[in-house]
């Protein structure tokens, strides 16, 4: 049993990340991405995204560009991931601390 769980945890990871790396590709749905294993001239090729973050081995931006996931990969990204969507279920009424 545990090794099941075991084998069944990471297909279930990559799947997910499977699945929003293509959500990034095909929609604008998400208004900003986490590019993982950037390359060190993806921003020279997106001179209009903002920097939200970073770190050593991901960077976060935002653009106003249709097709930015699209776009990101065009410019070298190896996996774009989306960043800012509220999920699924909306809050309950007064959750989100205003």
């Amino acid at each position: 049993m545990i090794r099941r769980l075991l084998l069944a945890l990471p297909l279930v990871l990559l799947g997910w990340i499977g699945v929003m790396a293509g959500v990034m590709l095909v929609s604008d749905a998400a208004p900003g991405a986490v590019v993982l294993f950037p390359s060190p001239h993806l921003l020279e090729r997106m001179p209009d995204a903002a920097v939200l973050g970073r770190g050593r081995f991901w960077i976060a931006l935002q653009s106003p560009q249709e097709d930015f996931g699209r776009a990101l990969y065009g410019a070298g990204a190896l996996l774009v991931l989306p960043a800012g969507l509220t999920g699924c279920l909306p809050l309950p009424a007064g959750a989100g601390g205003g």
